[in-house]
């Protein structure tokens, strides 16, 4: 009788365990972890036992991950984040789809022999970016939560739906000319209301449901219940747009996730879902390996190659171009096209579905995943390459602009819409850490200025009538705005440590003797800032947490407040202990 564990059993073990193995060895050789999970799926592929068998149940478990993922992210989102880059991001999906769909039907004409008209379905294939590789790439280094990541998502968002309309689309030409234009507008429709009423349902009924129900599960005091009450509703919420409403999977967990996000049981079902986010996306990239198939690329290695190339330089060059050309930022369009220069779960879908209606040959699957596997290992090296040119971009463009002939106009700078100011501040940042710093200057009615590169953040701040500049910091166009040479202190709340050097070193150019602040995250950083760059005060979250606890300790057991305070001035020039 033969022993041994159950076919399924392994295939479970051996995605955990060579994910480690080789996730290990990625970060060990400075990769993203993400190209060593995709390393183990090809391993287990061809030389696993009962692997190829359970395949299915793999991309099952990579599903939840993607879901679970979106989840995570829809719960440290805002709908006022999202609605903020609709302008930029539904327009310049739609144009990006539509170029990178025509390059990749070129490809499918010329190297794979498709007719004219199904090889857009090649090409739809090849034209929607992976929302699990571009997220969790930008978070990996630290760009999600900026307006780099809200202006991504929202861009991958609007990329979902076109996959919800192309879903309906692709069976219409299946059908050939017998469909009917009205058959086919019929199909889209019934899709557009579908999508409708599932926002509306959301709007009304889940954005109360959803919270109301987690809170009543929160104060039961069982842990173990509230973790399966917040995976009950992403899950659920994600199986009821599937199945009812036609919305992709993933996306209807990304909405449950934005609507548990405002409310205040929100950071606590992030906290529960996170570590099964993390080991099913991890599984989700050990999928991607495993559906490669080796023997389909080495049959068609051009075609595979020119789908690769057709993917990073369509998805992202449009993208690139597009986001320029409706004046974003260059270092933020660099980052962004960067973010979504691949192609992953939707194509995946899109590719199976066409060939299950007849309009794609099997052969095509071999030059779609060697894209999709190319794009999202070359991702996390063309996100680093993006940071590296976006200085020689930004000055290319400054110098483009300086070249542009102006309309005469009267010398000076434009008035500023607020009084002049003198000896103010400048904050740099106003999410949750510059919020907090504006309203405490408010209080004392402190002159200050503040920078944001989110529009409707500085929309809301005008209207309270304090002065705020729209744009990139690092810009010097843009910061001279804020006037640093009649500035006192410059306080820096940014959570990217590059555009905090890049700002304080336009600063110190202005103004030598201006006091600075400046966020930090890391202790080498920190170092850094305190030693080079000579900043006046350097905040790193972890080491104030733990001053302010020392502090209160000190006082309450005795200590005298400036005893305990010249202590905390002792410490707060250290290093933070590292224990065990």
């Amino acid at each position: 009788m033969p022993h041994g564990p159950d076919p399924m059993l392994a295939t479970i073990v051996a995605c955990i365990l060579l994910a480690f193995i080789f996730g290990t060895g990625a970060r060990l050789l400075r990769l993203p972890a993400l190209i060593g999970y995709i390393a183990a799926g090809m391993l287990i592929g061809p030389y696993l036992p009962g692997a190829v068998a359970e395949r299915g149940m793999v991309s099952a478990m990579a599903e939840i991950g993607v879901a679970l993922l979106l989840f995570s992210i829809g719960l440290h989102f805002r709908a006022a984040d999202l609605l903020a880059v609709w302008r930029v991001a539904v327009p310049g999906a739609v144009l990006q789809i539509l170029v990178a769909c025509g390059f990749g039907a070129l490809v499918g004409q010329a190297l794979l022999g498709l007719a004219p008209g199904v090889s857009f379905a090649f090409g739809l294939a090849l034209a929607i970016s992976s929302t699990a590789v571009a997220t969790k790439s930008l978070e990996e280094r630290g760009k999600l939560g900026g307006a780099a990541g809200r202006l991504a998502l929202g861009w991958l968002v609007m990329q979902d739906l076109v996959v919800v309309f192309a879903l309906v689309l692709l069976p219409a030409l299946a059908g050939g000319a017998g469909a009917g234009a009205g058959a086919l507008l019929w199909g889209l429709g019934q899709a557009a209301l579908s999508l409708a009423a599932f926002v509306l349902l959301m709007v009304l009924v889940g954005r109360r449901a959803l919270p109301w129900a987690l809170t009543r599960v929160a104060r039961g005091g069982s842990r173990e219940l509230f973790t399966l009450a917040v995976l009950a509703a992403a899950l659920g919420v994600a199986v009821l747009a599937s199945s009812l409403f036609g919305v992709s999977f993933a996306l209807g967990a990304f909405f449950a996730g934005v609507l548990l996000g405002e409310s205040d049981v929100g950071h606590q079902a992030a906290a529960e879902a996170t570590p099964l986010t993390r080991i099913f996306s991890a599984i989700f990239f050990v999928s991607v390996g495993l559906l490669l198939d080796l023997s389909q690329v080495a049959g068609q290695p051009l075609a595979a190659f020119a789908a690769t190339l057709s993917v990073m330089l369509a998805i992202g060059g449009s993208v690139l171009v597009l986001l320029l050309a409706f004046g974003v930022a260059p270092r933020l369009a660099l980052l962004v096209a960067a973010g979504l220069s691949q192609i992953g779960e939707f194509s995946f879908l899109l590719t199976e579905v066409s060939i299950r209606q007849g309009l794609l040959p099997d052969t095509v699957r071999g030059p779609v995943l060697m894209a999709a596997i190319g794009s999202i290992i070359a991702t996390p090296l063309l996100l680093k390459a993006a940071e590296a040119l976006a200085p020689r971009l930004e000055r290319h463009m400054a110098h483009r602009a300086a070249q542009r002939p102006r309309p005469a106009k009267p010398a000076g700078p434009a008035p500023a819409p607020w009084p002049l100011i003198e000896q103010h501040a400048i904050v740099v940042g106003a999410g949750r850490v510059g919020a907090t710093v504006i309203g405490a200057l408010r209080r004392h009615h402190l002159p200050l200025i503040v920078m944001e590169e989110n529009r409707a953040a500085v929309e809301r701040l005008t209207a309270e009538g304090i002065p705020a500049i729209w744009g990139d910091a690092t810009r010097p166009e843009v910061f001279a705005a804020a006037h640093p040479e009649r500035a006192r202190i410059l306080i820096l709340a940014l959570p990217g440590a590059l555009e905090a050097r890049e700002v304080l070193r336009l600063a110190r150019q202005a103004n030598p003797a201006i006091q600075t602040v400046v966020r930090s995250h890391s202790e080498t950083e920190t170092s850094w800032l305190e030693a080079e760059a000579e900043v006046g005060l350097v905040m790193m979250g972890e080491r104030e947490i733990a001053l302010g606890m020392a502090d209160f300790a000190m006082q309450r057991l005795g200590i005298a407040a400036s005893t305990a305070q010249a202590t905390v001035d002792v410490l707060r020039r250290r290093q933070l202990p590292e224990i065990g």
